[in-house]
């Protein structure tokens, strides 16, 4: 025994050394899925999609289901945080760097290499069929299996935060909006003919939808479903983001309906405390968030301007700065970037330095919004555990030394600084 075992508390060891054996099942379920659905790319089930469907997708659901579900047979109260400093998958091991990867891999694949998954799109095709009546295709298998992975984490998410009511909620409610707003409602417009259409999603994070050729076919279609889509956008983005990040600053977005959050809420929950603190960090972030909304900002007002003027300022390089977003922004940034380096840099890597609707919301959160996390730094004991599982690299602990309250433009009020604090130093509140 090594003088680290020899220290560790029983409940640790416990925790780094042992798995349930239901977990076990559930982790060797998703190994083998995983395996099949890789080995599927070779096109040794082009014939067999219902058989490659059940045995990779619903396969590696079961078995996920299966391995988070032992969690709640512990019956101690407090946050499971045991072991994670000790863990190599969650602490920057080589376990890590392999699943960074192996997510950054993925993600080029999909973008930039989408023939090498013209096998494996099988394993959505019965899914797709009987949700859309038509063909799977990439971005639906990348839905399907993003959605899953929300469910699956949400699950493991209730299990390790299940004393906090308002963890259980806000998971809650981030599973409902993946699965309803972001999988099953685009599906059924899909199979009603009409556009697909994401209903959380908004400029600036959706900033083709308030361009003027979005809105001017929305609204001069005559169909009700899409003019309501043109007008839910105009509300969305002019009306209901400022009133409610003022009431309850930009958490009610970014911890409790958008898709980037959930990903990162539940998939990214293990890595959440590999986020960077430092003020270098910070001020990185606060050069490129910005620079990414001014630019989005810049580039929707020049393709209205260049619309009032019928093509005669730009021309078609109206077309051509969205696609310059769409690849840099869109795909480099909160796909290979912001998911891929989950497990290095922490979950929220695309919503500190790269989502614009982050930097929207931010600014009005520290100028105008009734949100903060209030302090008691009399209580204060400095332990760090705030600072540590801050998802968004916010030293908290700085703040409860000096009795401050956050507001922070980057605070996206998850509330995990306050439920792993010891002495109720935090509190999330909407001030008068």
């Amino acid at each position: 025994m090594t003088t680290v075992q020899l220290m560790m508390p029983a409940e640790l060891k416990s925790a780094t050394t042992g798995l349930h054996l239901l977990e076990r099942l559930g982790l060797a379920m998703v190994a083998l899925a995983s395996l099949v659905f890789v080995l599927g790319a070779a096109g040794a089930f082009a014939s067999m999609q219902l058989l490659y469907f059940c045995s990779t997708i619903v396969l590696g659901t079961a078995g996920g289901f299966i391995a988070v579900l032992p969690a709640f047979r512990d019956r101690t109260t407090g946050i499971r945080n045991n072991g994670i400093m000790f863990s190599g998958i969650m602490r920057r091991g080589g376990a890590a760097w392999i699943a960074g990867i192996a997510f950054t891999a993925f993600y080029i694949v999909l973008y930039w290499y989408p023939e090498a998954l013209k096998h494996v799109i099988g394993a959505a095709e019965p899914l797709s069929q009987w949700m859309r009546h038509k063909a799977a295709d990439r971005w639906f298998l990348y839905g399907t299996l993003y959605t899953v992975g929300v469910l699956v984490m949400g699950v493991r998410m209730l299990a390790k935060y299940r004393d906090s009511r308002y963890h259980v909620v806000r998971t809650l409610s981030v599973m409902f909006f993946q699965l309803g707003f972001a999988f099953v409602l685009p599906s059924i417009l899909v199979a009603l003919n009409t556009k697909e259409f994401y209903f959380h999603y908004f400029w600036p994070l959706k900033p083709e939808y308030l361009f003027p050729g979005t809105l001017d076919k929305l609204l001069a279609s005559g169909d009700g479903m899409l003019v309501f889509m043109g007008f839910w956008t105009i509300a969305m983005t002019v009306v209901a983001t400022p009133v409610l990040t003022y009431f309850y600053g930009k958490r009610w977005y970014c911890s409790w309906v958008c898709g980037c959050g959930a990903l990162a809420e539940t998939v990214g929950d293990p890595w959440r405390q590999n986020s960077d603190k430092s003020l270098t960090a910070w001020r990185v972030e606060r050069w490129m968030v910005h620079s990414v909304l001014l630019f989005i900002t810049i580039v929707t007002v020049l393709i209205w301007l260049n619309a009032s003027q019928g093509g005669a300022i730009l021309g078609t390089w109206t077309s051509t700065l969205n696609s310059v977003y769409g690849f840099f922004i869109g795909a480099v940034f909160s796909g290979v970037i912001g998911v891929g380096f989950y497990p290095i840099m922490g979950a929220r890597v695309w919503c500190r330095f790269g989502c614009p609707m982050a930097a929207t919301l931010g600014i009005l959160q520290k100028w105008f919004s009734r949100f903060r996390i209030t302090t008691n730094g009399a209580q204060c004991i400095s332990c760090g555990n705030c600072s540590t599982y801050c998802e968004m690299g916010i030293d908290v602990r700085a703040y409860a030394q000096r009795g401050e309250d956050i507001k922070r433009a980057s605070c996206v009020g998850c509330g995990v600084c306050a439920s792993v604090c010891p002495r109720g130093v935090l509190k999330l509140e909407n001030k008068k």
